[in-house]
């Protein structure tokens, strides 16, 4: 049986270090990391994101404000009030919480968004200083998150392994294939469109699934002795005689992929608390920059 990668625990151990790193910079420049959260409209989903990336900022020492317009509200009026915050200097990271609704441009907004201020690393700029290797950028929280594992899994150097990445967005798949590729490994991207898709998965001493289809990714694709990241998180109706009438479930057979695989995450409390995590370390780091002192390094 596979051994589970618990990301709870790599979060909470990356928590006290944030809030050590944050008192540090209270006291020697008065400086407290400022967050900024805009939310718009009533999706449930969204809500309980918001909610736990609050709570976070706050357990972390962090001030932490969340703005909810009105679903309605316009494309101008929504830069316009990103455009406020990137001018405040109490504010030093901008989180805008996706999806948007349909009438609002997501790329106009993100690029809004001050590239020192873009916590969640989506900006050009930061895509740009990610893929060349700069080290001043914002990497996205969830590629970030998931390459501390596997970092402490198989070492900085990841020489010799063949990675598959299943899923092929900015948000996941594009920015983990830099870091993997800056750290030594083989990979390939597969998607949807790939043909032989288990054999490709079968060739990987590491899996990173983010596709966005549950249990997607069977257990007997799997190389004996994987280490498997799941970035899914799907909600799909409850087994039988359960309590409740979804339950969550990742990208991947878990039951019958831990059989076969070394390390695997969980899902829930597997990728989902590092994303978390590594968001208020973005917003530490943009803290540090902002008082103009080097930024602690997490790994």
């Amino acid at each position: 049986m596979a051994e589970v990668i618990n990301g709870k625990k790599f979060a909470e151990e990356i928590t006290e270090k944030i809030k050590m790193e944050t008192a540090k910079l209270m006291e020697s420049h008065g400086v407290r990391p400022g967050l900024a959260v805009i939310v718009i409209g009533d999706d449930p989903a969204s809500q309980i994101y918001v909610s736990s990336k609050n709570r976070e900022a706050e357990k972390c020492g962090f001030s932490s404000i969340t703005y909810r317009p009105e679903a309605d509200i316009c494309e101008d009026n929504l830069i316009h009030l990103i455009q406020e915050l990137n001018g405040n200097p109490f504010i030093h990271g901008i989180l805008v919480q996706l999806p948007l609704p349909d009438h609002i441009r997501t790329e106009a907004v993100i690029q809004a968004i001050s590239p020192n201020k873009d916590v969640d690393g989506f900006h050009c700029i930061n895509v740009g200083k990610l893929v060349t290797g700069a080290h001043d950028g914002f990497i996205p929280c969830t590629p970030a998150g998931s390459m501390i594992m596997i970092r402490r899994i198989h070492g900085d150097d990841l020489s010799g392994l063949d990675v598959v990445i299943v899923g092929r967005s900015n948000i996941v798949g594009k920015p983990i294939a830099s870091l993997l590729l800056a750290a030594n490994a083989t990979i390939t991207i597969a998607h949807s469109g790939t043909s032989e898709l288990p054999d490709v998965v079968r060739s990987a001493d590491i899996l990173v699934v983010a596709i966005g289809r549950p249990e997607m990714i069977k257990g007997a694709w799997i190389k004996p002795g994987a280490t498997v990241i799941d970035v899914g998180i799907n909600r799909v109706p409850a087994l039988k005689n359960s309590k409740k009438p979804t339950r969550l479930v990742g990208d991947v057979e878990f039951e019958m992929a831990s059989i076969v695989a070394k390390n695997i995450t969980p899902v829930p409390g597997g990728v989902g608390p590092m994303t978390i995590a590594m968001l208020m370390v973005n917003t530490l780091k943009a803290a540090y920059r902002s008082a103009g002192v080097v930024p602690p390094i997490f790994h």
